[in-house]
């Protein structure tokens, strides 16, 4: 294993997954910075190591000034804190089932090194599957299920992932630090997929300075569409459900955000062409088999309960 990777714990689960994400060019939504942060949280997942980040970032490009530098906190002269970047593991699960979360930063340079330390992490956890998050922003409805795109590593994993309602990427251009680990993880037989989810964006410069530009920049709505995927696909039993509520109250807050501005500048007619967006829109949600047989019996036991309580008239 790489030197720059340090663990400090194996975990010993049966089955153990990992979903990872980064500061990052593809972070639309702050999906692949937000989701994984979250999660720790939600899981109340704990440190089990990091990737050392020796030789992967610039000090500074010439006349960016502070865009690149470790921030320092000085009193009295003293250092109290000094920033750096970090590349952290976490864990959470029991014996049966583990999560591993990765959460780190893009790196500048050297990234073969970079992902091929972050792989041999993955090949010495023992994981299972990898899942990375990303964030792409583009026109579409904010009040629909969001579009997601997938790349993956091995070719037998795409009639699986078929069922997780996604669209097969056929992107050509630079690299994300997702698809540059799919194409590393290639070579090792690693299973590593990246559902990037498509972030409502509207850009109204066009048609006059003075109106703003329309984006969300922490997408819950994404976030909960992604997490059903990779709840479903690693069997987590995660609770959901404060993070779909949060998701039902930015839909809330973008239809007021919209009303206010088409009534400020009804000229321009916002809302109409937001709503134009969705008349050609081909909503597709994730519904999970299991989720299909549930409902399914729940309609059958509904009816033979209503039929019960029918009196029977001769």
């Amino acid at each position: 294993m790489d030197e720059l990777v340090k663990l400090w714990e194996f975990p010993v689960a049966e089955e153990i997954y990992m979903l990872v994400g980064w500061e990052q060019w593809a972070d639309a939504g702050s999906i692949s910075s937000g989701l994984p942060a979250h999660l720790i949280q939600m899981t109340e997942a704990h440190k089990i190591g990091e990737l050392l980040p020796d030789g992967f970032y610039l000090f500074q490009i010439p006349g960016t000034h502070h865009l690149l530098r470790p921030q320092v906190a000085l009193e009295e002269g003293y250092r109290k804190s000094m920033t750096t970047n970090k590349n952290e593991f976490y864990y959470t699960g029991d014996d049966k089932k583990g999560l591993v979360i990765f959460l780190g930063e893009e790196p500048h340079m050297n990234v073969d090194r970079y992902a091929e330390a972050l792989l041999d992490a993955v090949q010495a956890l023992g994981v299972k599957r990898v899942g990375a998050v990303g964030g792409v922003y583009g026109s579409m409805p904010y009040d629909r299920a969001r579009e997601v795109s997938c790349v993956y590593s091995l070719q037998r994993m795409k009639d699986e992932l078929v069922r997780y309602t996604v669209k097969f990427s056929n992107y050509e251009g630079g690299a994300t630090i997702g698809t540059y680990l799919v194409d590393r993880a290639e070579r090792r037989d690693i299973e590593f997929l990246v559902f990037y989810a498509f972030v409502p964006a509207y850009d109204f410069s066009q048609q006059a300075n003075i109106v703003p530009g329309i984006r969300i920049e922490t997408d819950y709505k994404a976030w909960y569409e992604l997490l059903r995927r990779f709840n479903y696909m690693f069997g987590l039993d995660l609770n959901l459900e404060d993070l779909k509520q949060r998701g039902e109250s930015l839909i809330t807050s973008m239809d007021a955000e919209i009303d206010e501005l088409d009534s400020k500048m009804p000229q321009f007619e916002i809302k109409a062409q937001i709503e134009e967006l969705a008349k050609d829109f081909e909503e597709r949600r994730f519904v999970p088999l299991g989720d299909v047989w549930e409902r399914a019996l729940r309609d059958i036991f509904e009816n033979i309960e209503d039929n019960e309580d029918t009196p029977d008239i001769e």
